[in-house]
Parts: structure tokens; sequence; C-alpha cells
């Protein structure tokens, strides 16, 4: 079984090629400190098993599932996080909270070769549960070919939804991803982002004004000179964010 490890602390890879050193039917192929060089370690070597750790700089666990896709078996590795751990075990994901002892660690690795070529849950979905309640997203990865994008939700124009994928639209370039509109509604902040329409999520610093288009429908225009149709009900829902805005002074 090719395993690749990923965690940002030293010690914390080598107690896992420890607990590995017993099993020859695991081949370690890979150890990475970060979340950049596990995106490339598993296109390149295409590993059945990853022990992710959640908790690194650059990018977390859940932007690298979101990057690698969900045809292998993933075993999170997290020193402490209630929400994920709530998370993992509504949506049967195999987790070793650290410090974990043998016995343990045996346990997991039974339950990743029963569950081998066992898709795990979309990655958004995951880690939307896994994340507490008021906590959104600050920034969003993209992977096109071999390059990842890190786009900071503050410079997000808008989204666009086309079919099963998102348009991340910002700064004159649109980014294609594999997650739903409405997946991306919950994981922005309510405060910065409103679904204007069935296929937009707009980013509000970004609005300059609201025209109408029809008797019935508005369009927002950007500071960047893009127009975006508005549902009736989006525009409901945008006027009374701009009351409950006006009021607030």
């Amino acid at each position: 079984m090719r395993t690749v490890i990923v965690d940002d602390e030293e010690l914390a890879r080598k107690v896992l090629l420890e607990f590995l050193a017993t099993h020859p039917e695991i081949e370690v192929v890979s150890e990475c400190a970060n979340g950049f060089e596990a995106v490339k370690a598993v296109a390149e070597l295409k590993p059945d098993l990853v022990f992710l750790d959640i908790q690194m700089p650059k990018l977390d666990g859940f932007e690298v599932l979101e990057l690698i896709g969900t045809d292998r078996a993933v075993v999170f590795v997290t020193a402490y996080d209630e929400y994920a751990l709530r998370a993992f075990e509504i949506h049967a994901v195999d987790y070793l909270l650290k410090p974990f002892a043998a016995e343990r660690f045996e346990t997991t690795l039974q339950r990743v070769k029963q569950r081998l070529g066992g898709k795990l849950p979309p990655p958004a979905e995951l880690a939307s549960s896994a994340r507490p309640a008021e906590q959104f997203l600050e920034r969003l990865v993209v992977k096109d070919g071999t390059r990842v994008y890190v786009i900071p939700a503050a410079k997000l124009d808008y989204a666009e939804a086309q079919d099963d994928y998102v348009a991340l639209c910002t700064e004159g370039k649109k980014h294609l991803k594999q997650q739903t509109i409405s997946s991306l509604e919950t994981a922005l902040d309510p405060q910065c982002f409103l679904r204007i329409h069935r296929s937009y999520i707009v980013n509000l610093e970004k609005v300059t004004k609201i025209e109408p288009y029809s008797k019935d429908n508005h369009v927002v225009i950007l500071t960047n000179g893009s127009q975006l149709p508005v549902s009736r009900s989006g525009y409901a829902r945008l006027r009374a964010f701009l009351d409950q805005k006006t009021r607030r002074g």
C-alpha cells in the first residue's frame, strides 16, 4: 500500500513512520512538511493512503483534501478540534487524535484496509461541517493543472454556478472549482457575501450600484464593471441587507 505522510511536525512524521515500520505491506513513498508538498506528491506518486495533518501553515488539511480529491484513503491526524472530530464521526472518516497509542493506530489501519477503495464525502461538505459556527472561509483554494491558487475571500468579486462547479471570479480571472454554489454559500461570511440569484453570489464590497433591468428584475454593477443578474428574491435580500446597514449607520 503506497502511503504519503503529511505533517509539518517532524516528530509527528517520525511517530507515524515507527508505527508503520511493523507493516511491510505499507510503503511510505513520501513525507511532506506542508500542504503544497502534499498536493505535488499525491499528483505525482498516486498513493493509496494519505495520513493528513489538519493544522498546517500555507494550506490546512481540508484545503489539501479539496485539491487531491477523494480517490484514495485519507486518515486525518489532528491534535485538537472538537468540530472536526464530530464531522469525521458523522461522515465515518478515519482520524487519529494526537497523541495516539499503538493500539489506536492499529485500529485505524484495520479500518483503512476494510474501507480501501471507498470514497470520502465531498471535501467541501466535510470541511463545512467541521468548521465551527460563525467561522467562515478566509481563503479559497483551486487547483488548475499543476498550479494551486490561493484566493483571499476578500478578493473574490463573485461566484457563478456552472452545474456541479463554481467559477470564482477575482481580479479579472475565472477559476473553476468542483463545488456546488449552495455549499460555497454556507462557507462564506453572510456579512460580506450574498446570494443574489440562483447562480450568483456577490461580494457586497464590490457592488457599486443596483439598476433596474426589466419590470421585475435588477442587475448589480461591480467595481470592475461586471453586471450580474439579481432575482426577485435576491433583490429582496439585497434591499434588506442595505437597509440594515443604513440603520447601523
